[in-house]
């Protein structure tokens, strides 16, 4: 395909983010009578059990999930966690998060692909620390339900959420893609992962947990990135060889996440996206229990901040879920493990 030809094409990329949303609305024109759960001042104990009901109630449950669900399960990426695995990155570029740090224009893809392959580990490979994601699926697992996320740490499914109930419209962590992109493809990226980490000085234990490196001498792990690096244990780049390129054009790889128009909707992706669209439909007279859980403004799933909510079956209820809902998971599912935990 000539430059201009794949210029004029690759601006006018679809949006199927939008067009999911889109199909999505359609589906519920229709529909009137909708409850919202938390619109009076009822208390705490109130809300909670009047969620428990609508859950036990529910025919259909649709989940709508934000990145504040993942904060509450304990992926945070600043403070204590961010020092612990990029302390050095901190003290070299002056960002404190790893949100900017993804951000961050480096001075060569190895240190980019440094810093990559420690987010992407954390916050795709390894388990939350909280069992938040195990508590939501102890409360749905018998009921017909489907998960919309915005996430893109994969934990609905990592948990046992049904793969074929799920639909990711940002993205995945654990995928790359071209980052022109030449084609629809997207790469699972695992393995070449866990190679940059060991490059670096990282060691992974048997659990999966990414651990600092140790100084053999003194037999001290270290305490954090930056301690490790400052006495020669942990390197802030990756060997050239492990540079992903596309196996196509030889461009380099980027991140399968939604930053731009260059997002790659691969086949995988249109198929959640017609299983959303075509739950939604099934929805029709139906009690449904419309849990949004952990979103902000940045990308509401159900568009609750919007003035227009989205019209809902008769009978159905609307839960905005927040911070505070998240920690009475563990209260909603009567158990005294996740209570402990929670």
């Amino acid at each position: 395909m000539n430059s201009s030809l794949y210029e004029a094409i690759r601006t006018h990329r679809a949006n199927g983010y939008e067009e999911s949303i889109g199909k999505g609305m359609a589906g519920l024109r229709h529909f009137r009578g909708s409850r919202l759960l938390m619109e009076d001042s009822a208390g705490r104990e109130a809300q909670t059990g009047r969620l428990k009901e609508a859950i036990a109630d529910a025919e259909k449950i649709v989940i709508g999930a934000g990145a504040g669900l993942s904060t509450s399960a304990g992926y945070v990426y600043n403070g204590e966690r961010f020092q612990k695995y990029f302390g050095d990155f901190a003290a070299k570029y002056g960002y404190r998060d790893m949100y900017s740090g993804g951000f961050y224009r480096y001075p060569s893809e190895e240190e980019r692909w440094a810093f990559w392959s420690r987010n992407i580990y954390i916050n795709r490979y390894m388990d939350p620390p909280k069992p938040v994601y195990d508590d939501l699926l102890a409360l749905v697992k018998d009921k017909d339900y489907f998960v919309i996320t915005t996430n893109v740490d994969h934990c609905f499914q990592r948990t046992g959420f049904d793969k074929k109930r799920l639909f990711y419209t940002q993205g995945d962590y654990g995928l790359w893609q071209c980052s022109k992109p030449c084609h629809d493809k997207t790469y699972d990226n695992e393995e070449v992962v866990k190679e940059m980490l060991l490059a670096q000085g990282f060691t992974i234990a048997a659990d999966g947990t990414l651990e600092l490196p140790c100084d053999e001498k003194l037999r001290i792990r270290a305490e954090d990135a930056q301690q490790a690096n400052a006495a020669g244990l942990l390197k802030t780049e990756v060997p050239a060889e492990l540079v992903p390129r596309c196996p196509v054009c030889g461009a380099p790889m980027s991140m399968n996440l939604r930053a731009d128009d260059t997002f790659v909707e691969d086949a995988g992706w249109h198929d959640a996206s017609a299983a959303y669209a075509g739950y939604l439909k099934t929805c029709e007279g139906k009690r449904v229990l419309y849990l949004e859980l952990g979103v902000g403004g940045n990308t509401p799933v159900f568009n609750v901040l919007n003035p227009i909510r989205p019209k809902m079956a008769k009978n159905s209820r609307f839960y905005p879920g927040n911070g505070y809902f998240m920690k009475e998971l563990s209260r909603i599912t009567d158990s005294e493990r996740l209570r402990r935990c929670a």
